[in-house]
């Protein structure tokens, strides 16, 4: 016998609670993983169930252990039961910093004289997927390079070049090409060069027509010149810059929230002008030329690019130690993207601050008075919170 799970978000497609409880019965005789009753197990609005294999094992699969959670919990689509694990990421990255301490930043920093090297490497997730199923190759570049420089500036540096990592089974010139163009045009519109890069053909390990990406950004800036956060007081303000949309991160749960709604990519984005895969797709902000622009203003204390984990883990990522932040989530327009992923994965509102964006993709702590100036001359910014004594992020 097999089984498997999915989320089915649709309540004329649910089941009755008499045959939830009868799937728990035979579930729990044939799998080890433990299901208790919840305070709501006689909702009429849960998940649709079928069958799964016998040998799915949560202790062997640890990424799919979400999946049970569905049937114990309210409802709400989590970052978790798309397979990403935040928590775990995180973990990581303590482990790897008792091995190799002074990482954790948002980029590496490598003394050179009077100043310092900073480096940033990453990828563009499974936005690619959906690359993928839109056709749209010429602007997942632009994630890529985005990815990298914004974190590195995030420190004040200056992005100096950018390396690029193409993989595929199956070399299709046309199709690299045209990704090729996007990673030129990022480095454009970051002002840095595209140095080399590495392009891996590796028959069968990749299905065909797909590829992956990786890129590698290093940038400099003086010692003195820093962006560390260790000035940041309470009543600094915190000054948001808009997004394009999603950028490149939350992907796995945004396509699990897209194959539950029934929509298709061509179809418009409700609440938008656009197509839905259009929205999506649309490429990652680069915020280089902007940020070094306010820098060079003076007054600017801390820099956030808000990636994964959203609002809720990298604000606090540049605060000193008993400083947090509230931040007023009706100073800035969230995107329709946003409340339509929301409304449609049922997620709840601190699912989506940790998860996403929502509209703000950098955040920068500065002065009383280089808010002043920095919200009177550029109207693409939002006041959105101030530094306060404490730990982590208060939304009001």
């Amino acid at each position: 016998m097999t089984i498997s799970i999915r989320a089915n978000l649709e309540p004329s497609q649910c089941v009755g609670v008499s045959v939830k409880q009868q799937f728990l019965a035979k579930f729990r005789s044939v799998h080890p993983y433990k299901f208790k009753a919840t305070p709501n197990s006689t909702s009429k609005t849960f998940p649709s169930l079928s069958i799964i294999s016998r040998e799915f094992q949560t202790k062997k699969f640890p990424c799919q252990k979400s999946v049970f959670s569905l049937l114990n919990s309210g409802g709400g689509l989590t970052y978790k039961d798309a397979g990403v694990d935040i928590d775990a990421g995180s973990e990581l990255v303590r482990r790897i910093a008792k091995m190799a301490p002074g990482i954790g930043g948002f980029g590496g920093l490598y003394p050179l004289g009077d100043s310092y090297l900073v480096a940033g490497t990453d990828g563009v997730g499974t936005k690619l997927k959906l690359a993928f199923e839109t056709g749209i190759h010429d602007t997942i570049g632009i994630d890529l390079v985005a990815m990298s420089v914004n974190d590195i500036v995030t420190s004040g540096a200056k992005p100096l070049f950018f390396l690029d990592y193409f993989a595929t089974s199956c070399l299709d010139v046309d199709l690299a090409e045209r990704v090729i163009k996007g990673i030129v045009d990022g480095c454009q519109q970051s002002d840095c060069v595209l140095l080399g890069g590495e392009t891996a053909e590796m028959p069968d390990f990749y299905a065909d027509g797909e590829y992956d990406l990786s890129g590698f950004a290093v940038g400099i800036v003086n010692k003195d010149s820093v962006i560390d956060g260790k000035n940041i007081d309470v009543g600094d303000i915190l000054i948001g810059l808009p997004s394009s949309g999603v950028h490149s991160n939350g992907f796995s749960l945004v396509r699990r929230v897209l194959a539950d709604s029934g929509l298709q990519l061509k179809e418009k984005l409700p609440g938008g002008s656009v197509p839905l895969g259009e929205a999506l797709m649309s490429p990652t902000a680069i915020y280089v030329k902007q940020v070094l622009n306010f820098i060079d203003k003076g007054g600017v204390k801390g820099i956030a690019h808000i990636t994964g984990g959203g609002f809720t883990d990298n604000i606090p990522r540049v605060f000193p130690k008993g400083m947090g932040a509230v931040i007023n989530t009706n100073t800035w327009p969230v995107p329709p993207v946003f409340k339509w992923i929301q409304e449609v994965g049922k997620i709840d509102e601190g699912e989506m601050r940790r998860t996403f964006n929502m509209g703000i993709g950098m955040v920068l702590v500065v002065s009383q008075e280089a808010a002043l100036r920095i919200l009177g001359g550029d109207d693409r910014v939002y006041r959105i919170g101030e530094v306060v004594k404490g730990d982590g992020v208060i939304y009001h």
